[in-house]
């Protein structure tokens, strides 16, 4: 990287935000909220709906969650490879084109999930067709969240970077907050029996479309500044990106890959474990009660991301990220200490919006990661990092956590303790990567 690109890159980011820009950032929440809901929508029906009617009745309810949380976790496996080859091209033909395939790429296994036939009518190719469409929103997830941060960082003034970023994963983690808010809606409207023959698939079927409104907004949205600026002085890079990432920037990704730990399973154990296996299986809340305490942490953590974004332009990342990742420690075990069959409900959902504010440390994530890296190969180096440590933590997580969450281990009749752990474990993580050279200045910075 040349001298003359680093200049047009601090060039491009010391503008004021314009009306374009909020069009941008506008736009690309919006369109990440839907893809993202897409995505999620089936960690919250995975033990209502996946694990009885996608596997037999011969096998135990635990095991029965192990597989359909495996599946789960499938999708989060095939995410490098999705990830690195739309980034290939975000960083040689242009970031808009791949930002715009990965939603077209989300919205037919999302739709086809909806229609798909249980074990009752086709036995094991239910669960194994399941598995596919999972594997192919995986590859398109894997594309579009890196792609989506870095199209925003590329088209933002540096000194609101961090709200726009953190702007923007609010926009992502809504997409949780949605498909909490769905099926709140589809359990208030009908009952058990109705939602296992058929009402479970209206949430699947309305993310196909949202799937296709997504595509028609990314219409509206231009290329970066930073990469028509690389394409026009025919700077992009010659290499395969993914060869340079991995032989120049291996610090990078390792930065990268720490705090993927710590966002994945905050969102994983914290936003979408624990409302139904934990409220709901160890506390037996009422189904109705499980989702709203989800969506208040759903809707906290979406304001959490806003929050620590904003305050990254005021006070810097170390302190941002103490802040951020040292209050999710303290209150995520704070949290899981508290719950009890006992506790009343306002009391639950007072506890569920203090926690789910403080899981919006995720947003550091994206803030930290996409300066890592120098622009010609920004997309691809994010991509790879992020999507390669979050196949690792995913496929770990769910049974971690389920065994964690099992009695008759570790902690006894105190299991729910464990997600606490585990939580702030990854959290105290988060804090000491703030104190990282790189991590505060990014890349332009630390190699001049």
């Amino acid at each position: 990287m040349s001298k003359s690109e680093i200049i047009t890159e601090e060039q491009s980011c010391s503008r004021h935000l314009t009306k374009n820009d909020i069009k941008t950032l506008s736009l690309s929440s919006l369109g990440g909220t839907l893809e993202f809901y897409d995505f999620v929508i089936y960690a919250l029906y995975v033990d209502q709906i996946v694990a009885p009617l996608f596997f037999p009745n011969s096998l135990s309810d635990f095991t029965r969650q192990l597989f359909a949380w495996g599946i789960f976790a499938a999708g989060y496996l095939v995410r490098p490879v999705g990830g690195i080859i739309m980034a290939h091209f975000g960083d040689k033909v242009g970031r808009k084109r791949m930002f715009t395939l990965s939603v077209a790429l989300m919205a037919l296994p999302t739709f086809i999930i909806g229609i798909l036939p249980t074990y009752e009518t086709i036995g094991m190719l239910a669960p194994i067709l399941l598995l596919v469409m999972r594997m192919l929103q995986g590859a398109a997830i894997g594309g579009e969240m890196p792609g989506a941060w870095v199209f925003i960082a590329e088209h933002t003034p540096k000194k609101r970077y961090g709200f726009a970023v953190g702007t923007l994963t609010s926009g992502i983690t809504g997409g949780i907050l949605l498909g909490f808010l769905i099926t709140i809606i589809i359990d208030k409207f009908f009952t058990k029996t109705d939602i296992l023959d058929y009402a479970w698939r209206i949430p699947f079927i309305i993310g196909g479309i949202f799937g296709v409104i997504s595509v028609y907004l990314r219409r509206f949205l231009s290329e970066t500044p930073i990469f028509r600026e690389l394409a026009s002085r025919k700077a992009l890079e010659k290499n395969i990106p993914v060869i340079t990432v991995i032989k120049n920037h291996k610090f990078a990704c390792l930065l990268v890959a720490i705090l993927t730990w710590s966002l994945s399973t905050t969102i994983m154990v914290g936003v979408l474990i624990t409302p139904g296996r934990i409220l709901g299986g160890l506390y037996e809340l009422p189904s109705i009660d499980c989702r709203i305490a989800g969506c208040i942490v759903a809707l906290t953590l979406t304001l959490g991301c806003i929050l620590f974004g904003w305050l990254e332009d005021k006070i810097g990342t170390t302190f941002n990220m103490l802040i951020a990742w040292g209050g999710l420690a303290i209150v995520s075990l704070y949290f899981y200490a508290t719950l009890s069959k006992d506790i009343s409900i306002d009391l639950l959902y007072i506890h569920c919006a203090i926690f789910g504010l403080f899981t919006g440390a995720i947003a550091t994530l994206p803030i930290v990661g996409t300066r890592a890296f120098p622009p010609k190969i920004r997309y691809s180096g994010l991509s790879f990092s992020y999507n390669l440590a979050y196949a690792i933590f995913s496929a770990i997580t769910p049974t971690l956590t389920l065994y964690l969450l099992n009695p008759a281990h570790v902690l006894g009749e105190n299991a729910y303790l464990g997600a606490g752990i585990y939580i702030s474990f990854v959290a105290i993580l988060g804090v000491m990567v703030g104190f990282i050279p790189l991590a505060k200045q990014g890349w332009q910075e630390t190699t001049k």
